[in-house]
């Protein structure tokens, strides 16, 4: 049987969903942030360069830190905020409330 380390899990999902959060927050600004300027490409760049190193730089330290359980639970809080993040977008977008 596989030995689950359930502590390690939940950390790592607690850190996996602060991090997500941060992450579709960090992108919906750089979206909004380049829509205003003329070349956006530059702004869309850096703002996803600056995203991915720190989602996968913490995620690093997790699974250094908290081992595989951790690594899992992170990853599994990440799809579950662009779950909620995806389904919240397209509620949005179909109301015309989006600003």
């Amino acid at each position: 049987m596989i030995d689950i380390d359930w502590t390690a899990a939940m950390l790592g999902f607690g850190i996996g969903t602060v991090m997500g959060v941060v992450f579709f927050v960090g992108l919906a600004v750089g979206i909004r942030r380049a829509l205003r300027t003329k070349t956006p490409i530059g702004i869309l760049t850096l703002s996803a360069a600056v995203r991915l190193a720190a989602f996968l730089g913490v995620g690093w330290v997790v699974v250094s830190q908290g081992g595989p359980w951790a690594g899992l639970g992170y990853g599994i809080a990440f799809l579950v905020v662009r779950l909620v993040a995806t389904t919240l977008a397209r509620s949005e977008a179909v109301t015309g409330d989006a600003s």
